[in-house]
């Protein structure tokens, strides 16, 4: 009987010390990765300095949500509204992985630690994967959207310069008052313009690095009305952050309307 007790109890304390060993392993690896991507966006020569780190931070993030969805059943995600982007939707909650010993150290690069991005998970039903949201990016929509609402509310017209395609306008920020933002793609390192609808939503324009995603995909594979949206976050680290819906239309990427 003895005997039996002490096998039982060298099987639990061997599946413990598994357990400790995988969330030692991950803590591990995630704080080596702390130390990376670390700064802003700004000026210019940073951002190809921080595209390599960041695919580090990501594997690193998707290695210890994984032992936790395993482990628990769950995914560590903070709540959204069901009206929440999609693209913004689910947040890594790092204070869950911080409760369960999964993580001592956040990530340098997450916007609790003063990094530029939020870490999201996409495909959170089928194939959970970590992705980053620009701060940067996401700030900015924000705050020409205050802008332009501002503007609207008292001119009863939208802040709207040249038609950029049906549907959408560029931004007139002279008629806001305000210098228009110097962004940058996460994907190109392009110039990331704004552009607003016709009822005064604003939205990053990825035409161009929608364009190149849809060239390496191959555009012969894109079926009519899909997303292309979804080749930015298949192909890269990064989640095309306050975007409208593009479609290929006439062999280009094309911002559509928001259906009510």
């Amino acid at each position: 009987m003895m005997s039996g007790i002490v096998k039982s109890g060298s099987l639990a304390s061997g599946r413990h010390r598994g357990n400790a060993l995988r969330r030692v392993m991950a803590a591990a690896s995630l704080a080596v990765l702390s130390l990376t991507l670390s700064g802003c966006l700004y000026p210019k020569q940073q951002l190809e300095q921080n595209q390599l780190p960041a695919r580090d931070a990501v594997a690193g993030v998707q290695t210890v949500v994984d032992l936790y969805q395993k482990d628990t059943g769950l995914l560590p995600m903070k709540t959204a509204s069901e009206k929440t982007p999609k693209y913004e939707k689910f947040i890594v909650d790092f204070s869950k992985l911080q409760q369960g010993n999964y993580i001592s150290e956040l990530p340098a690069a997450t916007f609790e630690k003063g990094g530029n991005y939020y870490f999201v998970i996409q495909n959170e039903e089928s194939d959970p994967s970590v992705k980053l949201m620009p701060i940067t990016i996401f700030q900015a929509v924000n705050d020409i959207q205050a802008e332009s609402d501002r503007y609207k509310r008292k001119n009863n017209v939208i802040p709207s310069g040249e038609q950029a395609f049906p549907g959408f306008y560029r931004l007139d920020y002279e008629k806001l008052g305000i210098k228009e933002p110097e962004l940058r793609s996460v994907y190109s390192g392009g110039a990331l313009t704004l552009m607003l609808d016709e009822n005064g939503r604003v939205y990053a324009d990825y035409g161009i690095d929608l364009m190149q995603a849809v060239q390496k995909y191959g555009m012969d594979r894109i079926k009519e009305g899909e997303d292309l949206r979804r080749l930015l976050v298949e192909q890269t680290d990064f989640v095309p952050v306050k975007s409208p819906l593009y479609e290929l239309i006439g062999k280009e990427p094309v911002p559509q309307l928001e259906k009510n």
